[in-house]
């Protein structure tokens, strides 16, 4: 990098405007220039403002004095005031920190009016910790490069332009403080989801007809047993190893939550839903929604208490392939309705319910290659398990590990085992494939059954409702991947919601986000926005004056073209350049008012 200075005569008066820039090769290899830092002007023209500067500066000893700065290697004009020059050639770079991506996070904060909320809940300690600061921070580090609270303590604030944005020093992330603050906003979870829906409904016009919910796990990595909610369960982040928490989660299809829950790591999915459907009656209040769900999580006795509820409660779930089985006759004489290039559906009324037999030709090659691939590989296994020498007991081990890699490609397969007192061998151990069931299985393949109450009979918008599954599919995928809610170290319960609440939080300025960049590219992803944000630095500017005195100008750089399109399409605009700080015989330096350089 290297100071360039731009020379211009204006009105009869010289102008010099200073650069930082840097040059760097393009993929053809040609050098071309970049600039990085604007400094401004530094002349007689800027008197008025760095005379401001000097005299806020004085302010702290005993008498006020100003001072007129000006580059060294220019003549000095005359002035009533102390003169100090500045040295252009021993200019330096300091303290490079990320700065968009926190800048963009305080956005949305703003955005959803955060402020209004957290204030009156977190005020200051009796030491002066202003806990929303606290807060913020703790926020945007899980939203921007998630981690443990004493890696945020330890390295990523210094490292990071928050601190500048917050007007806060590194003690502000204390680790003991962090953890406080975890303590101190869990009791208003429910008052904030409450507050949110009234935020997007006004940002983004959301509608809260149709919920949907379903449940995941998330583990632990800690040495200690089974205590309070760390239970070990069912794992869907194929960790049966560890102990866990479940999450139950309600959103609408646009992603945005409305309540979740943590539960034991050994809860049942089918004991989740009776509570969840008075939880959202008493936050929201009685109304005509659609609740969509997987299979597993309604049984029939609470499909019963939802159709019999004043009023009812509607629903569109999954439903296991064996019911398929017992109205496959009766969907014979059904004729298939086109509903999307590649989606046909069936409907059948089954009062009080309708049931919709959707088939997807996508899905139907997917289901296929799973299957040929799975069974292709289990074929390979009893090929060589037939042709080595075992004993009996040996082989039914070994068939019991080869049955749970197939799945249920296992069962198109007959095997004939050997005797007890037989020794195996390909006469005693034969398997062949079972043509009829294989007949049977790619009859059904792509084809999933869905029973509705209440939800209409266009089998189309039928079909449209469950499809919306996968947005809170991806919901999960966010909070675990994007804003690394597992594993979880902490032990104690309370802790453990905390953290999770966290995870919540930044995930609501993660959907905000989420939802503003879908309006300008469906595949414009948030963590893709905040990657870009990134790029934009903060750099310390330190120029040394020729009275011993060191100029501070923190800068961020210069936005690249395709972010500055980005800033423009989600009508953000960059606060101004902070304010120069002056630093004299190695003193803590000092901020000053905003000048104009």
């Amino acid at each position: 990098m290297f100071l360039r200075a731009t020379n211009r005569k204006k009105n009869g008066k010289e102008h010099w405007y200073w650069s930082i820039v840097e040059n760097y090769r393009t993929e053809k290899g040609r050098a071309v220039q970049r600039h990085v830092l604007y400094l401004g002007e530094i002349n007689d023209s800027q008197k008025e403002s760095w005379l401001r500067t000097i005299e806020v500066l004085e302010d702290g000893g005993k008498r006020a004095r100003q001072m007129a700065l000006f580059a060294a290697d220019r003549p000095v004009p005359s002035t009533e005031v102390e003169t100090v020059q500045v040295r252009l050639n021993q200019l330096e770079l300091r303290r490079a920190r990320q700065w968009g991506a926190c800048w963009l996070a305080l956005q949305l904060w703003q955005e959803l009016q955060m402020d209004d909320f957290w204030k009156e809940r977190l005020g200051k300690s009796r030491k002066g910790t202003d806990w929303l600061q606290v807060l913020k921070a703790l926020v945007s580090y899980r939203l921007i490069d998630p981690g443990s609270e004493w890696r945020l303590h330890r390295e990523w604030y210094r490292n990071s332009g928050l601190g500048d944005l917050l007007n806060e020093e590194q003690d502000l992330v204390q680790d003991d403080t962090l953890y406080r603050c975890l303590d101190k906003i869990l009791p208003h979870k429910e008052e904030l989801f409450l507050y949110l829906r009234k935020q997007w409904e006004d940002l983004f016009k959301i509608r809260y007809d149709v919920l949907l919910y379903d449940l995941t796990s998330t583990y632990f990595e800690c040495d200690p047993p089974e205590a309070g909610k760390r239970k070990f369960g069912y794992s869907r982040d194929k960790r049966p190893d560890c102990v866990q928490v479940v999450m139950a989660l309600v959103i609408t299809p646009e992603g945005f939550p409305l309540a979740y829950e943590v539960m034991e790591g050994n809860t049942s999915d089918k004991t989740t839903l009776p509570g969840f459907l008075r939880k959202i009656e008493q936050q929201y209040g009685k109304a005509q929604r659609i609740w969509l769900m997987d299979r597993g999580i309604p049984t029939e006795e609470v499909l019963e208490q939802m159709r019999q509820a004043d009023p009812p409660v509607s629903y569109l779930v999954g439903t296991p392939r064996g019911r398929l089985n017992q109205l496959e006759k009766d969907f014979l004489t059904r004729s298939w309705e086109q509903v999307r290039e590649a989606v046909e559906v069936k409907l059948l009324p089954h009062e009080p319910e309708m049931y919709v037999l959707a088939r997807s030709r996508g899905r139907v090659a997917k289901e296929r290659g799973m299957r040929r691939s799975r069974l292709k590989k289990l074929w390979e296994r009893l090929g060589v398990l037939q042709r080595q020498k075992l004993t009996r007991d040996v082989l039914l081990l070994k068939l019991g590990a080869a049955k749970q890699a197939a799945g249920q490609a296992y069962r198109l397969v007959e095997i004939r085992l050997p005797g007890k007192n037989e020794a195996v061998s390909a006469d005693t151990f034969t398997f062949s494939l079972n043509r009829e069931k294989l007949r049977q299985v790619r009859r059904s393949e792509g084809q999933y059954l869905l029973r509705a109450f209440q939800c209409g009979t266009e089998g189309g918008r039928l079909w449209d409702f469950y499809i919306q599954l996968t947005e809170i599919e991806q919901a999960f995928k966010d909070l675990k991947n994007d804003l690394a809610v597992r594993p979880v170290f902490h032990q104690k319960d309370q802790r453990i919601e905390a953290h999770i609440f966290l995870a919540f939080l930044s995930y609501c300025l993660f959907v905000t986000l989420k939802q503003k960049g879908w309006s300008l590219a469906p595949g414009l992803t948030p963590r893709s926005i905040l990657e870009k944000f990134k790029t934009i630095q903060m750099i310390d500017v330190h120029l040394p004056t020729t009275d011993g005195r060191e100029i501070v100008l923190p800068r961020y750089t210069q936005p690249d073209k395709d972010l500055q399109l980005l800033l423009h399409h989600l009508h953000l605009n960059l606060p101004s350049q902070p304010p120069p700080r002056i630093r004299q015989n190695g003193q803590v330096e000092i901020p000053q008012r905003q000048s104009s350089l």
